[in-house]
């Protein structure tokens, strides 16, 4: 599991194993490379499993935060290690934040001819909203979200001389974690989720746990990011040609499964796995599902055969 050294020097966590076909894993927002192991590690004997620890989580937390913007420093770190590997063909698995990243490559770089099969887990190819796509994160409600990130990011410039949680006060981190379950609440498909962490809040031992970095400049980097985004990557994915599969939570907030269809429907060859009972986590929600149909992926266009 080494380290790969990236354009501007910083080292990057790459969890690597297992052997034959390689697959790339790009990981959602607040995730670490180990989290998909349960759902990938059986597959080992088949498949050669390339995971990044994006910067800021896991095993990159201690990369210094880039000047570029998230997704097109992430794109750059992902291009960066492809010619490292010196991958040619590869599967690729995109959930959420991935996702972007992956489209990013194929609209601005030439990842889509390096692609053997395409998995996309719950992401719209556009995160903003307005009259020609209203299916961007979380759709109606998307105003709303970008006024909390506004209050989130302002609270984070203000407090730019602290890098960790733990160097603010009481005072301080209390804010700050009622400013982040106010987007917890707003993305909660059930009422579990906003229930324990309103308990944790109370808790000032267990507030640290609650954003998805303890790092709060990169936090802050990747509010900023959601709060100016505005690519939109409807094209790119239209014009990718290898056999893509999209896994959408019917139930998720942030991107609705209709906008997800259309992009399906637009495609030459394209499918949609809906989990029925899932928002926007389906790992979490319905594992035995999500387990299963990562294995039918992994069949797309391969020689492999393995049984979930």
């Amino acid at each position: 599991m080494p380290f790969y050294r990236m354009p501007d020097g910083e080292a990057l966590f790459v969890r690597e194993f297992g052997q034959g076909e390689p697959v790339v894993v790009l990981s959602g927002l607040g995730m670490h490379s180990w989290q998909w192991l349960p759902f990938l590690y059986q597959h080992k004997k088949q498949y050669r499993f390339i995971i990044p620890d994006w910067r800021g989580f896991g095993g990159s937390n201690l990369c210094a935060v880039p000047e570029l913007d998230a997704i097109s420093s992430h794109w750059q770190d992902l291009n960066s290690l492809l010619q490292q590997q010196n991958l040619q063909q590869f599967k690729l698995i995109g959930y959420s934040m991935g996702a972007t990243t992956a489209m990013h490559g194929m609209q601005y770089g030439q990842l889509a001819a390096h692609l053997s099969s395409y998995l996309q887990i719950d992401q719209a190819p556009k995160i903003g909203v307005d009259e020609n796509w209203p299916y961007g994160l979380f759709g109606n409600q998307h105003q709303q979200f970008k006024q909390l990130l506004i209050h989130l990011s302002e609270f984070l410039h203000d407090h730019a001389q602290y890098t960790d949680i733990q160097q603010m006060d009481v005072l301080q981190r209390k804010n700050l974690v009622e400013l982040w379950l106010e987007f917890i609440e707003l993305q909660a498909s059930n009422k579990i989720s906003p229930f324990l962490f309103k308990l944790a809040v109370k808790r000032p031992v267990l507030q640290r746990y609650i954003l998805p970095t303890q790092r709060l400049d990169y936090l802050r980097w990747y509010i900023d990011n959601y709060l100016h985004h505005q690519e939109d990557y409807r094209e790119a994915l239209t014009q990718l040609g290898c056999p893509t599969v999209f896994f959408t939570g019917a139930q998720s907030t942030l991107y609705a499964a209709e906008g997800q269809r259309q992009v399906v429907e637009a495609m030459p060859n394209a499918k949609q796995v809906i989990f029925h009972q899932s928002g926007h986590t389906p790992l979490l929600t319905e594992p035995l599902k999500f387990c299963q149909e990562i294995g039918r992926f992994l069949k797309l266009n391969s020689s492999k055969q393995l049984k979930c």
